[in-house]
């Protein structure tokens, strides 16, 4: 069966960080969260006093990150020991399981700066695992290059045609996508029937599913639940993320930095924290 568009938001504006300026698309009251997707931010700016002040050094707890440039840089820093440069096409995935403190800083005075932040949910089992860390530059994620001069960046997750992102997660079995099509051009791309999907567009518009529901820039389209992703590019060539990932559904404590299950588990990763056991 066919995904179709269940909702779109525009997104809310807000500031993380040190003063950050971004888009809030999930984690808002319109929409609060994705199981398992907590939220969604997209930063875009030429303007250096928008993003200047970055990310300063922060805990998290419980849950998962995922960084996404597009223009720009940024460097993660974190207390396993973890270095890393976010170039433009670099992905960054950090699982922070029982406690990591980081700082994502820009690594630049002037120009464009954009990108994503993914917050993805760990299941019970895993919240209190040991913190790690994936780091790849643009190079290392590989483009499927279709005939038409349509392009899929594969961050995560396997296309239809074979091509697999170099990300490994095991908890949610994601898929995160960084498409690019022609003019015209029709994609289908296969997913778990009970995973939960959105699409955000980056540039251009295109039309989801049988009903052809047209969705343009700026638009966050969360769709229906069904096995099949099918979408076309309008007239112009158009730009979009998709991400797809299997619900936890487990009760949710959050607060901040930290994702648990239950309050009492969240009022200790706030001890924890305090007391300097990350």
């Amino acid at each position: 069966m066919i995904k179709e568009v269940q909702q779109t938001t525009r997104g809310t504006s807000v500031s993380g960080g040190a003063g950050v300026k971004i888009i809030r698309l999930i984690g808002t009251s319109k929409t609060p969260l994705l199981d398992p997707f907590l939220m969604l931010d997209y930063f875009g700016s030429e303007n250096p006093n928008d993003y200047i002040a970055g990310f300063p050094e922060h805990p998290h707890r419980g849950f998962e990150t995922m960084t996404y440039m597009l223009s720009g840089y940024m460097r993660h820093e974190d207390n396993q020991g973890n270095l890393g440069l976010l170039k433009p096409g670099g992905v960054q995935w950090m699982t922070a399981g029982k406690g990591i403190v980081h700082s994502e800083m820009p690594e630049q005075v002037s120009g464009e700066m954009r990108g994503f932040q993914l917050w993805i949910n760990l299941p019970s089992y895993a919240k209190m695992s040991s913190p790690s860390y994936q780091d790849y530059e643009s190079e290392a994620v590989p483009v499927e290059k279709l005939s038409d001069g349509s392009q899929i960046k594969v961050i995560v997750g396997r296309t239809n045609n074979g091509t697999s992102g170099p990300v490994t997660n095991q908890f949610v079995h994601p898929l995160f996508m960084d498409v690019n099509l022609s003019a015209g051009h029709l994609w289908i791309q296969t997913v778990n029937p009970l995973d939960n999907s959105f699409i955000y567009i980056i540039d251009g518009s295109i039309y989801i599913g049988e009903q052809q529901k047209e969705v343009i820039q700026g638009d966050l389209a969360i769709l229906t639940q069904a096995d099949t992703i099918s979408l076309q590019a309008g007239s112009k060539a158009s730009r979009f993320i998709v991400a797809s990932a299997l619900p936890i559904k487990e009760p949710i404590a959050r607060h901040g930095p930290f994702v648990m299950n239950t309050q009492d588990e969240l009022i200790q990763a706030f001890e924890d924290f305090r007391k300097g056991h990350f």
